[in-house]
């Protein structure tokens, strides 16, 4: 079983997909990360000529060793992830690397932005998640200072507001909610109901499934 978790940043989506994959006993990947290894390891260049060509190169030679949660979830990060994946050739040579995830030996569950709609058309169940942006906000700035970063709020709200806007945008992209998905919205659930709410979604969506294949 492949379910595909996609929305924006901060909406929840990575919680209730590590939550989802646990409850299936499914492998999980956070393919936002792999973006924001990619956006640290080109932070340097950020304002140069080099920008591009040290990104895809980045992507190129990815490796588990570059994805740890620990030094890449910033907001900072988080608005050079939004950077690089703008970039054509960065997103194809991901793209292989969450294929081959998704499609291993039982499946997978995999969180992102264009999960259901370009790494896995063919999911079997696909979630969009959303939450309004105050909302997320709110929930970043908790998830920075729990690790002990300071955090501008204001700033942090108009860094969601531009990254939402650029990846909606981004010609490269498949950010939006795709036919089959079904979507749901976190700005009023804590975890739990929101977690319990994604499993009734893929139960659900797997029981018919069932009863229309015989």
């Amino acid at each position: 079983m492949i379910i595909a978790v996609d929305g924006p940043a901060a909406s929840g989506k990575g919680t209730l997909a590590s939550g989802l994959a646990r409850h299936y006993r499914l492998p999980y990947l956070d393919t936002g990360l792999l973006y924001r290894a990619v956006g640290r390891a080109v932070e340097a260049y950020e304002d140069s000529e080099q920008f591009e060509e040290r990104a895809i190169a980045a992507a190129l030679t990815l490796d588990e060793g570059d994805i740890d949660p620990e030094f890449l979830l910033s907001a900072k990060i988080g608005t050079l992830a939004s950077k690089v994946a703008v970039i054509g050739a960065v997103r194809r040579a991901l793209f292989d690397y969450q294929r081959d995830f998704a499609t291993q030996d039982n499946g997978a569950v995999l969180d992102g932005r264009d999960i259901g709609t370009t790494i896995c058309p063919e999911a079997d169940v696909k979630l969009f998640i959303q939450a309004d942006s105050k909302a997320r906000m709110e929930r970043r700035a908790r998830q920075l200072e729990a690790r002990g970063q300071a955090v501008d709020r204001y700033a942090l709200y108009h860094q969601i507001e531009e990254r939402d806007a650029r990846d909606m945008a981004n010609p490269n992209g498949g950010f939006y909610k795709a036919n089959d998905a079904h979507l749901l919205d976190t700005t009023l659930l804590d975890i739990e109901a929101a977690l319990r709410a994604a499993i009734a979604i893929v139960d659900g969506t797997m029981a018919r499934k069932a009863e229309a294949s015989l």
